[in-house]
């Protein structure tokens, strides 16, 4: 049965309070409304869109657990983080990214994407490049998605080093992959 406006956003706000991953799709099948109602619904209560909710909930969750940068220098958006151990970031394409003339993303880019996950990884204050190896395999265009997965392979306490692998894919398509040897304390 279709709840009035006021039981509906009062709803609402729970729901995504529970649930900040859940679409607007998936919100209009739950409480029998159009996709523009939750939209105007959610623009009543000030509740951001999906994608500005997982943004915010991996910084709340994420702020206090990255160590080596702040949140707003690393490329991309972590998604999910275990010092020393692993990381996931996501990093949309768009026009300011790419070569006008053919839409392919500009290396760096992608580079900057994979560079600042390395370090974002290392569980110390002190986390610099020292050398890294990478290999672009496939272009990137404006629109894609790459999510970069940094892995750390090695940690050496004695020489302040960290070995990290970085993969990272477009539609599970793997796009660049690189090794960075990152200099951290010795502790």
């Amino acid at each position: 049965m279709r709840k009035n406006k006021k039981e509906r956003q009062k709803l609402l706000k729970e729901t995504i309070k529970t649930n900040p991953f859940i679409t607007d799709e998936e919100l209009a099948e739950t409480f029998s409304v159009s996709v523009q109602t939750i939209r105007l619904d959610r623009l009543e209560l000030s509740i951001p869109e999906l994608r500005e909710r997982i943004k915010n909930v991996a910084e709340k969750r994420f702020e206090d657990e990255v160590r080596s940068l702040p949140l707003e220098e690393i490329i991309g958006e972590i998604i999910d983080i275990e010092l020393d151990h692993t990381a996931i970031s996501i990093f949309d394409v768009k026009e300011e990214h790419v070569f006008k003339r053919n839409q392919i993303a500009r290396g760096h880019h992608l580079f900057a994407q994979a560079n600042s996950l390395a370090v974002a990884v290392i569980n110390d204050e002190l986390a610099l490049t020292a050398k890294a190896t990478i290999q672009f395999t496939q272009p990137v265009k404006e629109n894609n998605r790459v999510i970069a997965k940094a892995k750390v392979l090695k940690i050496d306490h004695l020489h302040g080093r960290t070995l990290v692998e970085v993969n990272s894919f477009v539609n599970n398509d793997l796009v660049f992959k690189g090794e960075f040897e990152m200099y951290r304390s010795k502790k």
